[in-house]
């Protein structure tokens, strides 16, 4: 397998990252190929694609071994289950594939052809082994069921702001720290009222989280 590009995002650490893609629509990154794959002609065609799939590493979980059962955070953390029938990132080979929006190509003079998408889930510096376009008519089964998750569904936490420094952030990144947080990034074992950290771009946000409410206590320059 060859890596062919790297992905750059907001995302500088695993805390936070949406647990799918898509599901934080705005949270931005872009894909800086690898200089022997630094060819235009390899993109053309793809920005007639409104999404794009990623194949790429979980270079941060790697392990020398692996569990045929994991934890689902959807299920709470409390239940296991096959790890071929979620996305768990301990696998016995480290491959995550994500759906994202294709937002355009600039051809740059240090870093060639960039791609830019939206809608991400990975983390800052990690390598991609494919694109390939998405395609509605092949990748979208209107009849396809979905097991375990078939009811389960990711909440939404109301925002509550206390610090003040938060509205003299940029909007672009007011809109996408609250995109996240409100997905509630805690993790499975997770209790009301502990104070919970997360890191976002140049920012350290500190959070607790009360029924369905969650509350930025602080947000400082990192």
């Amino acid at each position: 397998m060859k890596i062919i590009a790297h992905i750059y995002s907001d995302f500088k650490e695993k805390f936070g990252i949406p647990r799918q893609s898509g599901l934080a629509e705005n949270i931005t990154g872009k894909i800086v190929f690898e200089k022997k794959y630094r060819n235009i002609d390899a993109l053309r065609g793809l920005d007639e694609f409104s999404h794009i799939w990623l194949l790429w590493k979980f270079s941060k979980t790697e392990r020398e071994y692996w569990s045929p059962t994991v934890r689902p955070p959807l299920l709470g953390g409390n239940k296991r289950m096959g790890v071929f029938a979620t996305r768990s990132p301990f696998r016995p080979n480290p491959i995550g594939l994500s759906c994202v929006k294709f937002e355009r190509i600039e051809l740059t003079k240090d870093e060639g052809p960039v791609i830019f998408v939206s809608g991400i889930d990975i983390l800052d510096g990690t390598p991609i082994y494919d694109i390939k376009p998405y395609l509605p008519y092949a990748d979208a089964n209107p009849d396809a069921t979905a097991g375990f998750t078939e009811n389960l569904s990711e909440r939404k936490l109301e925002i509550k702001i206390s610090d003040e420094k938060f509205y003299d952030l940029p909007d672009k990144i007011k809109q996408e720290i609250t995109e996240i947080l409100a997905l509630d990034p805690r993790p499975s074992y997770k209790d009301d009222n502990n104070s919970y950290g997360m890191r976002f771009s140049d920012f350290d946000i500190k959070f607790i989280v009360s029924g369905k409410e969650l509350e930025i206590i602080s947000i400082e320059k990192s």
